[in-house]
């Protein structure tokens, strides 16, 4: 990520190829990854098997060379052989198809980033599994190497989510993108954050996946354009035609094997590739892991808040009440779950202070607002209550 010498605000309208072209051209010196079994199409690639018993020295050592691979580097790299026992990866894949068989008997199976029946996905797999089958979480989870690449970006109090993805024999490739948390929004809600934002959003999350069986190139394993979470403004370029252009005329793919692993900064422009397959259902499991420090310093109630707010915002001038809102209601949708409050129109679904607006906007009364708050809150459980 580059220093501090942008401009405050990223324009989307300056965006030139040609500058992203610039930081793609960038040649890796296999000196600097000296602890990568080899590169490949530009990517180090890490043998498991001979650093999964790294003394304390050598961890930190892979570790400080991980983060260099993500931040000035190509911004992903592989493990080949994460899992030490395959035993473990199968027991997994297991439960997950099990969840995802009970998923589509209930009716809950949806993926609002792929069209029906490309792709079976299972929201938060990780309380999932772990819930149904806490040994096998335990072994699966209990892989060091996991720990290490969530420690070398994140540190240590990171958090982990999980979704899995099985995509289908012909299930098509995505639109080149940047992950969580800038790249959930639009070009023109991220170009509303301030250019050092853009820098720092990489910084809170690791976006992996582990391969759960093996993935040869025709079965659409992820695209990668290396160095490209280099580029400045690359969150408001999603879906602009020179940009997808570019990335399907330089993008890399390799293969991977059942038990390997992918890890890459969540700014690097990927997308999952078309399974041409006839016959090979890519099932992986997509990680993403979270800094501790994305959150407030105390606990505060806002739908509490809103309630008691709501009534004395009625008949203020509307940018005075957008002004109120922000400081009460929470302004970002996420946590969410993503069964119970799919995205819709957008990646993300109604924020609080969306939902407060809308009410001011539309005039409700208090009791409509309170019952769409109590919903709203509701739905972002992850087990079943009732209001």
């Amino acid at each position: 990520m580059p220093a501090f010498d942008s401009p405050h605000w990223l324009d989307p309208q300056a965006c030139q190829v040609a500058d992203l072209d610039a930081m793609v051209r960038t040649r890796n010196d296999p000196a600097d990854y000296p602890l990568a079994h080899t590169i490949t199409q530009g990517v180090p690639v890490y043998d498991g098997a001979q650093i999964r018993h790294a003394s304390p020295a050598l961890q930190r050592d892979l570790m400080a060379e991980w983060c260099r691979v993500w931040h000035s580097g190509p911004g992903v790299l592989v493990l080949q052989a994460a899992f030490a026992d395959l035993a473990v990866v199968d027991a997994a894949t297991a439960e997950f198809h099990r969840l995802i068989a009970a998923e589509r008997l209930t009716g809950t199976k949806a993926d609002h980033f792929a069209k029906p029946g490309a792709n079976d996905r299972v929201w938060n797999a990780l309380e999932k599994l772990c819930v149904a089958a806490p040994g096998v979480f335990a072994a699966y989870y209990g892989n060091p190497l996991l720990a290490w690449v969530c420690k070398a970006w994140l540190g240590p109090a990171y958090q982990v989510t999980s979704q899995i993805n099985s995509v289908n024999p012909g299930g098509a490739a995505q639109m080149a993108h940047r992950d969580y948390h800038l790249g959930f929004l639009g070009p023109v809600q991220a170009a509303r954050y301030p250019a050092h934002v853009h820098q720092l959003s990489p910084a809170l999350t690791l976006q992996g996946a582990v391969a759960h069986v093996d993935m040869p190139v025709e079965s659409g394993p992820t695209l990668y354009l290396p160095h490209s979470q280099k580029y400045a403004p690359g969150y408001l370029v999603a879906g602009h035609p020179d940009f997808q252009a570019y990335f399907d005329a330089q993008h890399v793919q390799l293969p991977l094997k059942k038990g390997d692993a992918v890890f890459f900064n969540p700014a690097l422009m990927h997308a999952a590739g078309h399974n041409r397959s006839a016959d090979i259902y890519r099932l992986a499991n997509l990680l993403q892991v979270s800094s501790a420090f994305g959150r407030a310093m105390e606990s505060v109630d806002r739908l509490r808040m809103c309630q008691a707010l709501y009534p004395a915002l009625r008949g203020m001038p509307a940018a005075e009440q957008a002004n109120a809102v922000a400081a009460c209601a929470e302004g970002y949708a996420f946590p969410i779950n993503l069964d119970r409050d799919p995205p819709l129109g957008g990646l993300a679904p109604e924020s609080q202070q969306g939902l407060v607006l809308r009410a001011l906007q539309e005039d409700w009364p208090l009791a409509q607002l309170d019952a769409a708050l109590q919903q709203q809150a509701h739905k972002k459980l992850t087990h079943q209550e009732t209001l």
